[in-house]
C-alpha cells in the first residue's frame, strides 16, 4: 500500500490531527452547514412552487444527470493534476454561482427552467469535487488511522443535519435568498482554508512519468478512462462493490424524490415530521461515528457486519414509511446507526485498497456507478409514484437493494472480505 503518511508530520507518525488533516476538516465543516440549509430549502421551495412529485423528481434529476458524465472525465484527470487546487477552485466557483442565485431569487425573477439548469450546473461541480475530496482527503490520513479518520469525517457530515429544520424555519419566515447569500459565504470561508493545506501531491510525478509524449491530451484522458475501468474488471472485490452500491443507490434515489412529498402531501407541517423522521438517521450516525471514532471494529468480522448491515438497511428503510411516527423514528434511528458502520468500512477499506495515482480513477467509476443508479431510482420511482402509492415504491427499491446484496457482495465473498477484512 502507498504510504499515506503527509509532509507535515510531527514526531508522533501515528497522530491523526495533522495541519493539513485539521484544515480540511474544519474546511469541509464550514461548507457542509451552509450546503445543508439550502439543500433542504430548495427542495422545498421546488415543492411549493410546482406542487408536482413529477416535476420535484424532475428537479432531482437535473441536479443528478451531470453526475454522469463529470466524475468519469475528472477522475482520469485528478490522477494527474493537483486534487488540492480542483477542490478549492470548485468552492470559489459555487460561491459565485450561489450569489448569482440570491440575487435572482432576491429580485423575483425566479422560473423553473432556469433554476433546473443551475442546478445542472452545480450537479456537475458537486460531482467533480466530491471525486476530488474523495481522492485527496486520504493523502491526509496518516497510515492506520483509515476507520477513525472517516468516522469523523462522517460524523461531521451528519452533524449538519442540524441545520436542516434551521433551514425550514428560516425558509418559512424570509424565503430562500437570505439562505443562498449564507451558503455562498461558507463556500468562500472553505476554498480559503483549503488553499492553505501544504501537502505535496507526489502521484501527480509519478502519472506525468508514464505519460508518453506521442499521445494528445483528448486521447490520454481517453486511455486513462480506459485504464480506470480495466483497472476495476481486474479487481472483482472492487467491482463487486461497486455494482452494490448501484443497485443500493437506486433505492436511496427512490427515497429522496418520494419521502418528502409523501410527509408533505399527507401530514400538517409535514416537512417538520420529514426532518424528525429523517433525522432520527442522522442522529443515529452522529452516535455511530462517535462509537467508531473511539473503537475499531475488529478486523476479521467486517465483512459479516457489512453482509448484515446492507440487508438489515434494506429492511427497514423500506419498511419505515408505512410505520407510525414513533416507530418510524426509531427505525430510522437504527437504520443510520447501522449505516454509518457500513460507510466507514466500504470507504476506509476502498480508499486504503486503492493505490494513491489510482484513486482518482477508481472513485471515479465508482462514483458515476452510484449517480447512475440513483438517476435510475429518482426517474422511475418519481413516474410510478404518479399511479402506486409511495411507500409501496419505496419498498420494491430496497428489496431489490437486499437482493442485490445477497447475490453480489453475497456471491463474491472472498474478494471482498479481502479489502474489508484489514487493519486500516
Amino acid at each position: 500500500m502507498t504510504d499515506c503518511t503527509i509532509t507535515n508530520q510531527t514526531n508522533n507518525k501515528n497522530t491523526l490531527w495533522t495541519r493539513d488533516f485539521t484544515i480540511i476538516t474544519i474546511g469541509s465543516v464550514v461548507s457542509m452547514l451552509g450546503n445543508s440549509m439550502v439543500g433542504f430549502a430548495m427542495s422545498l421551495m421546488v415543492l411549493d412552487y410546482t406542487n408536482s412529485p413529477m416535476l420535484y423528481a424532475v428537479y432531482m434529476v437535473m441536479f443528478t444527470l451531470p453526475q454522469l458524465i463529470a466524475p468519469i472525465i475528472s477522475g482520469a484527470i485528478l490522477d494527474r493534476f493537483s486534487r488540492k487546487k480542483m477542490i478549492y477552485t470548485l468552492d470559489f466557483i459555487s460561491a459565485g454561482v450561489y450569489l448569482i442565485m440570491a440575487i435572482l431569487l432576491i429580485s423575483g425573477t425566479f422560473n423553473f427552467p432556469l433554476f433546473a439548469g443551475i442546478c445542472f450546473l452545480l450537479g456537475g461541480i458537486q460531482s467533480t469535487y466530491m471525486v476530488a475530496y474523495d481522492s485527496f482527503y486520504p493523502l491526509l490520513i496518516t497510515e492506520g488511522n483509515y476507520q477513525k479518520a472517516y468516522s469523523i469525517s462522517s460524523m461531521l457530515e451528519t452533524m449538519t443535519v442540524v441545520m436542516v429544520p434551521v433551514a425550514t424555519f428560516i425558509y418559512n419566515l424570509v424565503g430562500i435568498g437570505p439562505l443562498m447569500v449564507m451558503n455562498a459565504v461558507t463556500f468562500l470561508i472553505a476554498a480559503i482554508f483549503e488553499t492553505q493545506i501544504e501537502h505535496e501531491e507526489e502521484y501527480i510525478e509519478k502519472r506525468k512519468a508514464e505519460t508518453r509524449e506521442e499521445v494528445s491530451s483528448g486521447k490520454r484522458m481517453l486511455l486513462d478512462i480506459k485504464e480506470g475501468l480495466e483497472y476495476l474488471k481486474g479487481e472483482p472485490g472492487l467491482l463487486a462493490i461497486a455494482i452494490y452500491f448501484l443497485f443500493n443507490m437506486m433505492a436511496c434515489g427512490a427515497q429522496d424524490v418520494l419521502l418528502l412529498p409523501f410527509y408533505k402531501g399527507n401530514f400538517t407541517n409535514g416537512e417538520y415530521i420529514y426532518v424528525i423522521v429523517f433525522g432520527a438517521a442522522f442522529v443515529g450516525r452522529a452516535l455511530g461515528g462517535g462509537i467508531h471514532y473511539k473503537a475499531k471494529i475488529p478486523v476479521k468480522y467486517k465483512f459479516a457486519f457489512a453482509m448484515f448491515i446492507y440487508v438489515f438497511i434494506g429492511i427497514f428503510e423500506g419498511s419505515y414509511p408505512f410505520m407510525p411516527i414513533k416507530i418510524a423514528m426509531v427505525m430510522s434511528f437504527m437504520a443510520g446507526l447501522a449505516g454509518v458502520t457500513s460507510y466507514t468500512i466500504r470507504i476506509s477499506s476502498t480508499q486504503n485498497y486503492v493505490p494513491d495515482e489510482k484513486k482518482g480513477r477508481f472513485n471515479g467509476v465508482f462514483f458515476i456507478l452510484m449517480t447512475g443508479g440513483m438517476l435510475v431510482g429518482e426517474m422511475i420511482a418519481g413516474a410510478i409514484a404518479e399511479i402506486v402509492d409511495a411507500r409501496i415504491v419505496i419498498l420494491v427499491f430496497n428489496l431489490i437493494a437486499v437482493a442485490a446484496a445477497v447475490v453480489i457482495i453475497g456471491g463474491n465473498r472472498r474478494a471482498v472480505a479481502k479489502i474489508y477484512n484489514t487493519d486500516n
